[in-house]
């Protein structure tokens, strides 16, 4: 696979799940902390699960934007997206994740809506990524 690269950026962490993550340009500096049902003492910091679910959420609408022309139907500006993931042990060993995205789509017909969440579901870049590795779930709200 070859990737035109437009744009990259740079993050990291110290600490583990009880750091700190940061951007290199200093845009995003976050606690983090280990949710109890992960063993963590719980805590006010985020964590990677919640990052991933903030950024596939955020990617998506876009890849919505990005696919609406072919499609025919204008994202309204009021579209959400909510990802839930999920994180616990694989049968084959060590943790896995679980994905759905909810998309909600004001004033949108149910079959354009469900035509532009399919179409957006090939060109997202989260999608692409998670694609035949973690099952994504997609329903409309």
């Amino acid at each position: 696979m070859t990737v035109s690269v437009l744009y990259t950026t740079t993050g990291s962490a110290t600490g583990g799940r009880e750091g700190v993550a940061v951007t290199n340009d200093g845009a995003l500096t976050l606690e983090l902390s280990t949710p109890k049902a992960l063993g963590g003492a719980g805590g006010e910091g985020t964590n990677p699960e919640q990052l991933f679910a903030a950024g596939y959420s955020a990617c998506f609408i876009g890849a919505m934007k990005a696919v609406s022309g072919s499609v025919g139907v204008a994202v309204p500006a009021d579209a959400r997206v909510e990802a839930t993931v999920g994180i616990g042990p694989r049968a084959e060993g060590g943790f896995g994740l679980t994905i759905a995205l909810a998309v909600d789509l004001p004033g949108i017909d149910k079959g354009q809506a469900q035509a532009l969440v399919e179409a957006a579901h090939q060109v997202c870049p989260y999608s692409n990524a998670t694609r035949n590795n973690i099952d994504v779930e997609l329903s409309l709200v």
